[in-house]
């Protein structure tokens, strides 16, 4: 691996960029992103699939072709410079353009097939998502579904995703977006927690109960703050910022927390309590890139998922669910 001569500056000198001597390989791009992620060469190699020796040659042609520093080497790792900060979006742009571009390639072809990215919250995408895709893929068998879980909205117009399922309505204008109606959340316990500490009949009684909720606010956690006015961070027994571990601690029994109503039903053992005082709704849409209209393995999609998410949430069974 090429050697850096040490340096003990904790900072990097200004940067003098140079004439782009050629231009850069997106591989080296894409071990600059991993680097910059996990901020070493070993780690970077290990998620890449390819020898520390091979993520310093990268770096070093990178930096070389830009005429740039991007990492200030040291015995602790690679730490980015200013340098490498500003050019993190746009490598990230290319990374997604990349994927997109092979996602398009997949799909040509005879019938529907080839590679659809979803991205929706942890929740949907957990829970209400698979049965959906399993018959989606049941009548499509060559369609491939990658699905990202998260609660942060994935860029459609970056095309780091193709479609995505959103609880609020989009505001990009090049997208199309169908609203499949609302979620409705509710208070909800096990049974078993309830026998033993009681239901609570009015919200202040909350404040006796070991309460399941969030750890960092929200914009989201805001707006319900006014519904919710004996629940506060400090008042909360069990603290999570995933949607995943909150309801995974209500179906063990730790106490009352806040989930879909519908995906309550589904379990007989999970109890909605004070009905009449807590509702709140999700609105849900689902949206695609307005380019990806006359696409036919995200059309498919698209129309599978508004059927779908319609069914759930307006109480429509499917097999499994109940």
């Amino acid at each position: 691996m090429h050697t850096v001569p040490r340096t003990d500056q904790t900072h990097s000198a200004p940067i003098r960029a140079e004439p782009i001597q050629s231009e850069p390989n997106w591989e080296w791009y894409r071990t600059f992103l991993q680097v910059l992620e996990v901020g070493s060469l070993s780690a970077a190699g290990r998620a890449l699939g390819i020898t520390q020796p091979t993520v310093g040659r990268h770096i070093d042609s990178l930096e070389s072709s830009l005429g740039l520093k991007l990492f200030t080497r040291s015995f602790d790792g690679f730490t980015p410079t200013d340098a490498a900060h500003e050019l993190r979006p746009y490598a990230a742009s290319l990374a997604a353009t990349a994927a997109a571009l092979r996602r398009v390639a997949s799909s040509h072809g005879t019938g529907v097939r080839g590679t659809v990215r979803l991205t929706a919250s942890e929740v949907i995408g957990a829970e209400v998502l698979p049965p959906i895709l399993a018959a989606l893929r049941g009548t499509h068998g060559e369609l491939v579904v990658e699905l990202v879980l998260s609660n942060r909205p994935e860029d459609l117009l970056r095309r780091e995703a193709d479609i995505a399922i959103r609880m609020f309505r989009p505001a990009q204008g090049a997208l199309i977006a169908r609203r499949v109606g609302g979620v409705e959340l509710g208070l909800h316990a096990h049974e078993r927690y309830l026998q033993t500490h009681g239901v609570p009949a009015s919200m202040s009684d909350l404040s006796r109960h070991a309460l399941i909720g969030y750890d960092q606010e929200t914009a989201f956690i805001r707006s319900m703050q006014s519904k919710l006015k004996p629940i506060t961070r400090d008042s909360l027994a069990f603290r999570s910022d995933s949607d995943l571990a909150q309801l995974g601690a209500i179906r063990a029994g730790f106490g009352i927390g806040v989930c879909h109503a519908r995906l309550a039903a589904r379990d007989k053992r999970l109890v909605r309590v004070l009905p009449e005082q807590f509702s709140e709704t999700l609105d849900t849409w689902v949206a695609m890139h307005e380019d990806l209209r006359d696409n036919a393995r995200c059309a498919v999609t698209f129309a599978a998922l508004v059927a779908g998410l319609g069914a759930y949430i307006h109480g429509a069974s499917r097999d499994g669910d109940e």
